[in-house]
């Protein structure tokens, strides 16, 4: 285990897995392999994409050699960059690729990158010869504190966000906090939203303390963002062990994200970032859950504050009706019975489902 490192689990039934949490820890990747998986023959198979490969591809490489598994540079492929390309067009590609290179069975993914790459990888794991290892290795804050963690593995469709896919556990899961100084200040804030949002779904004290340590947080402060990370894989993995599959209180998860999913899908996966539409889609859910008195002014005020100081935009695009809205948010993967289910906050540090809502309350808020 690197210096500083921190070792949670995913208990799932009878199976296990780790997340280790460290920063320059990257090169332990070959260990963490030998921890999960026997050595040779077996091939280790990356899905990356230029940006990521550029920074962090041959460390990665580097370990996974020195551990002794068989790897060269013909088991890589790198996918474009961006939600755009997260497609059944490069899922198909994927595959082309790995009948090529004759991968059998035994092979493991390993995903190096943000949320994209990981959902891509863990969705080609899940289908490829009926299921094979993989790997989880998140380059992003968003994909280290939600998208790696709880086997969730999906490709959009022209009509909704993560229509096809599969719940497929990784072996493991290695964070590496070092990777988020190289993001952007907008991927980085993207990543943010998700930590947010277990605060208000989940954990008060958390929520508290991400108000008191934003400015920390905003600035990468080493400790803080180890704070953050092991904060919210904990919540992660503590929802994922009790509800796999999503059948009850998973999908509190999601809070924001039926209104962010539709903001995604309006604008083609082009305009808004990911944690950037869950932001806004969280303050909507809020903003619903204090008109319906669900939430205390007071707390929805607090939410309220702390997104506006962490600087997103929250503001929807003005050219979504509220009939786009009602249309997009139908096709949502939470939709049961025809009726579309809202995760709104009811407390800081606690959400629930609601199904109740009317057009009346809603056409309120898209207003």
């Amino acid at each position: 285990m690197a210096v500083g490192e921190q070792e949670l689990h995913v208990e799932i039934g009878q199976r296990r897995y780790p997340i280790h949490i460290g920063s320059q820890n990257l090169n332990t990747l070959g260990e963490v392999l030998t921890q999960t998986f026997s050595a040779s023959p077996r091939k280790v198979f990356i899905l990356s994409n230029p940006t990521v490969a550029d920074l962090y591809l041959s460390t990665a490489q580097a370990s996974i050699r020195a551990a002794g598994f068989e790897h060269s540079d013909a088991h890589v492929f790198l996918m474009p960059d961006g939600e755009v390309y997260k497609s059944l067009d490069t899922f198909r590609d994927i595959m082309d690729c790995l009948v090529a290179q004759r991968l059998s069975r035994d092979s493991i993914i390993v995903a190096l990158g943000g949320g994209v790459v990981g959902d891509m990888a863990g969705f080609v794991a899940a289908t490829w010869q009926r299921g094979v290892d993989f790997v989880q290795v998140p380059t992003t804050l968003l994909a280290q504190v939600d998208s790696s963690v709880g086997g969730k593995t999906a490709v959009n469709h022209p009509g909704g966000k993560n229509l096809i896919g599969a719940f497929h556990q990784p072996s493991a899961v290695l964070i590496d906090i070092a990777t988020l100084n190289s993001l952007p200040p907008r991927e980085f804030l993207a990543g943010f939203a998700e930590v947010i949002k277990y605060g208000i779904m989940a954990d008060a004290d958390f929520f508290t303390w991400l108000e008191t340590n934003l400015s920390k947080i905003l600035e990468r402060d080493a400790n803080a963002l180890m704070t953050a990370v092991k904060r919210s894989c904990e919540i992660k993995a503590a929802v994922v062990a009790e509800d796999e599959t999503e059948q009850g209180v998973r999908a509190l998860l999601n809070l924001g994200h039926t209104f962010g999913h539709a903001i995604e899908s309006h604008t083609q996966y082009t305009r808004w970032l990911h944690g950037e539409a869950v932001a806004a889609g969280m303050l909507m859910a809020t903003k619903l859950a204090e008109h319906c008195g669900y939430v205390s002014p007071a707390d929805a005020h607090r939410i309220e504050q702390l997104l506006i100081a962490s600087g997103y935009q929250l503001q929807p695009p003005q050219d979504m009706t509220p009939d786009i809205w009602w249309s997009l948010m139908a096709r949502d993967k939470k939709v049961k019975a025809g009726k579309i289910r809202f995760i709104l906050p009811t407390a800081i540090g606690s959400a629930a489902i609601f199904d109740q809502i009317s057009a009346d309350q809603l056409n309120a808020i898209l207003a």
